[in-house]
């Protein structure tokens, strides 16, 4: 399986990646080569077919009467930072950002704001991860494939 893996890691870059990820965003819907190739702006519909075909080959998509659909999900490369919903790929860590951010809000809505030594600290460690969190999740975002 490993193996495998590194296989379709290898394989799985450039325009294939583009594919990929738009046969992911499809969430289990039938996708023709012309709708991949208006979708992607490829040159023409046998450069989207050329790398339909390649995700064939490597067994992640199966072909009926000319549609594709996606049957194996892969997490390779900055696929892994990368969490598939309803066909919307968004940033792993921006679960964990939204949730120390709400645990942040709620902490400033409870509670009175004072200087004492442990309000201080407790917005600190509620302040910082968030930053970073929020930081980590936009920059993982920025650099998706497109």
């Amino acid at each position: 399986m490993a193996r495998e893996d590194d296989v379709i890691e290898a394989e799985l870059k450039g325009k294939t990646l583009l594919v990929y990820m738009h046969l992911l965003r499809a969430d289990q819907a039938a996708v023709g080569v012309r709708q991949v190739q208006r979708a992607l702006g490829f040159s023409s519909p046998s450069v989207a077919a050329y790398h339909l075909n390649k995700l064939r080959d490597l067994g992640l998509v199966e072909s009926e009467r000319g549609d594709y659909r996606l049957v194996r999900e892969v997490k390779i490369g900055v696929l892994r930072q990368f969490v598939t919903l309803g066909g919307l790929m968004l940033p792993r860590l921006l679960f964990y950002a939204v949730l120390v951010t709400t645990m942040l809000a709620t902490y400033i809505l409870q509670f009175p704001l004072t200087l004492s030594r442990q309000n201080i600290a407790a917005l600190l460690m509620g302040a910082v991860p968030t930053v970073i969190l929020w930081y980590e999740s936009i920059k993982v975002w920025r650099d998706r494939p497109r």
